[in-house]
């Protein structure tokens, strides 16, 4: 076998992706990674308005992007989504999970509904997708790339400030889903890969950002700044691609070196 170039090895064309939570902020920026790279991208939301709206930045940007609007929290809409995607855009080689939820509240008053949404939809929503698409794409072609957006919240406890028990819970377990199931599909050929993101400006980070105060943020980043819209690019298009395809079952922080300072 001819070893191929760098540009070989990160091309996508012909690939198909599969992107949850795609309808802006970090998985909008994924699906323009992998776009990008030359893949078809499926979009998936609970909003069809803003999948639009992300979809038509897509297009413009001379991607080949479609949407399915579903509520990756419920079963009957997972598996919808997977028949819709099989439908109209043939196999799925490439899967993100990165649609989540949060919820701040001290532990000793957090509603137990708040923390079965967390957990459904961070947790329960990556499991029924990754098992479903397997089962209908991925493993009798013996070929697939899961990526699953975790958080450097699962590597370590809060700082006082922070409250947010059940999405820290449910981050730490998208990291060992990870682990365990790339130990478990490597015999398909189906690698496993999450991607931990620091302190991004998003919808869910909005209120955080406001109360702590971005300078004060930034002041805890060793790269002193918090990421941008092209900071997880890379990451996954390693993950995404035949560059990454002898890396399985691993998480990679994508933080400004957060988690180096706090020990995780």
């Amino acid at each position: 076998m001819t070893a191929r170039t760098v540009q070989q090895l990160f091309d996508l064309s012909g690939k198909t992706a599969l992107v949850t939570g795609g309808s802006r902020g970090l998985g909008l920026q994924m699906a323009h990674a992998l776009g990008e790279a030359g893949a078809r991208i499926m979009l998936s939301a609970r909003k069809a308005d803003e999948l639009e709206q992300a979809v038509a930045e897509l297009q413009a940007a001379g991607i080949d992007a479609r949407w399915t609007a579903a509520d990756c929290a419920k079963e009957a809409d997972i598996e919808r989504l997977t028949t819709e995607t099989l439908h109209r855009m043939g196999d799925v080689d490439i899967l993100v999970n990165n649609a989540g939820a949060s919820w701040g509240a001290p532990a000793e008053d957090h509603p137990v509904d708040a923390w079965d949404k967390v957990m459904n939809l961070n947790v329960r929503g990556y499991f029924l997708l990754s098992q479903s698409i397997a089962k209908r794409s991925m493993i009798a072609r013996r070929s697939g790339r899961i990526i699953n957006v975790a958080s450097i919240a699962g590597l370590n406890g809060n700082p006082a400030f922070l409250k947010t028990i059940a999405y820290n819970t449910s981050k730490g377990a998208v990291i060992n889903f990870t682990r365990t199931l790339g130990a478990e599909w490597g015999a398909y050929n189906i690698t496993v890969n999450a991607i931990c993101p620091g302190f991004f400006p998003s919808k869910m980070t909005a209120g955080l950002i406001a109360s702590v105060g971005e300078e004060q943020m930034k002041a805890g980043v060793p790269l002193q700044r918090l990421g941008d819209d092209e900071d997880l690019k890379g990451a996954c298009l390693l993950f995404a691609s035949d560059a990454g395809k002898h890396i399985t079952g691993q998480w990679l922080a994508v933080d400004g070196g957060i988690s180096v300072v706090t020990g995780a």
